[in-house]
């Protein structure tokens, strides 16, 4: 499969393909007066992931961008290093398989028989040491304007989305200031930051001016994903973990959330964020407006 290519015709340079995910229309169950409730939703396909011929994981995904999603998770697992040079990236929807190869001869039965179970959406895996690599991270000191943050988080939250059409998904962005460039999204967030990850990674992409936006929770996976992503800013108009904040000020990552119409929460890095934005002027958020979120 060859990897997309960016399309700069569209309001994102990359964006979840309505082409590879599965919409059904189905009879949920029935309503407080019960009457027949008939909702679209999103079929979950299991896609498997080999590496060098060694079979890593099966995930469950929406089956949209499976050689991203394979990529970046292989390099946020520390599986597959930056500096590895890809010879090859083959997807085959018959058998929900990508087999992701490299010059690099690999050999990881011994990390993946730790397996540890995370609160990612749909259930992450983390195999190893989750922790392990994080010594390594050095995070640039990126400053971050608020006013970028206030245009993000009122952009991203009205963009027509999978979520809005069908609910139980959680979508990821790839931003820089203001501007959000790649747009992900999955059943769980884990393997929407992987698919940014992955092509990230293919098309050699910088990031160290970099925002990634998350509907979904901070917690530890997405912190340490983050940071091994080398993203200096982690914003989420949702809630976060003890943990998740812990590590994000170890590695000195600015995490920033509950983010929503004029109010934010900044757990780490208040040193870098730059406050140009009167609160007062910014619109609130509309008490129906696009996306909820998870406290």
């Amino acid at each position: 499969m060859q990897l997309a290519k960016l399309d700069d015709t569209s309001d994102y340079l990359i964006a979840p393909d309505p082409k590879a995910v599965r919409l059904t229309r189905a009879v949920a169950g029935t309503d407080h007066e019960g009457a027949a409730v008939v909702a679209t939703v999103v079929e979950e396909r299991p896609l498997t992931i080999f590496l060098n011929g060694q079979e890593i994981v099966t995930a469950m995904t929406i089956g949209d961008y499976p050689d991203y999603l394979a990529l970046g998770f292989l390099r946020n697992q520390g599986m597959l290093r930056a500096s590895d040079e890809i010879t090859g990236v083959d997807y085959d929807e018959e058998l929900e398989t990508v087999v992701v190869r490299t010059a690099r001869k690999t050999d990881y039965e011994e990390k993946i028989r730790k397996k540890t179970r995370t609160s990612g959406c749909a259930v992450g895996t983390v195999f190893g040491d989750m922790m392990a690599g994080l010594e390594d991270v050095s995070l640039p000191e990126t400053a971050v304007r608020t006013s970028w943050l206030y245009a993000l988080s009122a952009r991203i939250n009205r963009t027509p989305s999978l979520y809005l059409e069908a609910g139980a998904i959680h979508g990821t962005v790839l931003c820089h200031e203001d501007k959000p460039l790649v747009y992900m999204e999955d059943v769980g967030r884990h393997n929407a930051v992987d698919k940014i990850a992955g092509w990230m990674l293919s098309e050699g992409v910088s990031a160290d001016d970099k925002i990634l936006y998350t509907t979904g929770r901070l917690t530890s996976e997405m912190v340490i994903k983050t940071a091994m992503m080398g993203i200096p800013v982690l914003a989420s108009r949702s809630g976060f973990t003890a943990w998740g904040v812990e590590i994000a000020q170890q590695v000195g990552l600015t995490l920033i959330g509950r983010m929503k119409g004029q109010r934010f929460v900044c757990l780490s890095g208040e040193a870098r964020l730059i406050r140009d934005t009167d609160p007062a002027t910014v619109p609130l958020e509309p008490r129906r407006a696009g996306r909820k979120s998870a406290e």
